[in-house]
């Protein structure tokens, strides 16, 4: 597909300065990309004044309905002080503005790193904040953003895969006959595990994390991009924050929940779920790609994917998390 096809072609730093003067704000020139793939992201210079983040929307991918709950969402948790960026708001109170066909959001700058997850002590400080978050997040059910599913993310992706020949023929049997084994399986997971759905932040990888080192006891993570936020098992936050060998994770999630349970009562029965999550995530993970590849941002930034070895290497973590999803999950130990 022709680049200029692509909804992002109209995007020019032109255009993204101009919206940002529509609102009022006088910017010095400066516009610097950030990393972002799935939105346009930028740092945004103003004069004799803080820069500021402008975040466009992908344009088709969420409704202007959805994208208000997720902004709704957020000013829900700053208003119980919960550690979150939120999208600044002009002198009407409009947290979401329009540009042309664009939506986007303003954002006050805000520094940290990635948080240390191999310190048990960090993990009972993102334990309490996740505890705190799901408390909010089990008042009550988004209206209009959709939830973590194995239709969505797994049979969805396997399809699209399948049905714009990305998977290479020599593969295309092996790839066919796994997936298909593996959405059998994920549900039957998900049929056998009840769970209570609850609004989640549904991304909580550690580059949505700004950590802020403030003292050896006041560790200040600050929470990114709810752009996925979306109804499931409240261990969808949590599992993505584990790594390691299993008795490494068990330990990881110790400290997590002693953080946790101190505001919000975890299920232990959804640890079931971990290990078909994360293949959700894989299977999804794949579509994704390869439902942006006409977007220029990701051959450029994705040179490895869509090549004989990507897909081999797929298909080998797929085979990998089939065996993962017979094992025995991990489990409360305290």
């Amino acid at each position: 597909m022709d680049n200029t096809e692509h909804p992002y072609s109209a995007l020019t730093p032109d255009t993204v300065l101009d919206a940002i003067e529509a609102k009022g704000f006088r910017c010095d020139g400066r516009i610097f990309p950030l990393n972002s793939y799935e939105n346009r992201v930028y740092q945004i210079g103003i004069e004799d004044e803080q820069p500021l983040i402008a975040k466009f929307y992908r344009p088709n991918r969420w409704s202007e309905a959805q994208i208000r709950e997720e902004q709704a969402f957020s000013f829900e948790l700053a208003e119980q002080e919960w550690p979150v960026v939120t999208p600044s708001k002009d002198s009407n109170g409009e947290s979401l503005h329009s540009f042309g066909d664009f939506h986007f959001a303003l954002f006050e700058r805000k520094g940290g790193h990635a948080p240390e997850l191999d310190n048990l002590e960090n993990l009972k400080v993102l334990g309490r904040c996740m505890g705190r978050l799901h408390a909010v997040g089990i008042e009550k059910p988004f209206a209009h953003r959709p939830g973590i599913d194995v239709q969505s993310y797994a049979i969805d992706s396997y399809r699209f895969l399948l049905d714009n020949n990305f998977i290479p023929a020599e593969l295309e049997t092996a790839y066919r006959t796994l997936a298909e084994d593996l959405i059998e399986r994920l549900q039957q997971s998900f049929a056998e595990v009840k769970y209570e759905p609850i609004r989640l932040h549904g991304d909580c990888h550690p580059g949505n994390i700004l950590w802020r080192d403030m003292g050896d006891t006041d560790n200040a993570p600050h929470f990114v991009d709810f752009d996925d936020c979306r109804m499931g098992p409240a261990v969808q936050d949590i599992w993505m924050l584990l790594s390691g060998e299993r008795h490494q994770q068990q330990a990881q999630l110790e400290a997590i929940l002693s953080g946790y349970r101190q505001f919000c009562f975890f299920d232990a029965r959804e640890l079931r779920l971990i290990e078909p999550l994360r293949t959700l995530r894989l299977m999804n993970y794949a579509a994704w790609l390869a439902r942006r590849w006409n977007d220029p941002a990701f051959p450029q930034n994705f040179p490895w994917f869509n090549t004989e070895r990507y897909w081999s290497e797929h298909i080998l973590t797929l085979r990998e998390q089939l065996a993962a999803l017979q094992e025995p999950p991990l489990e409360i130990l305290n």
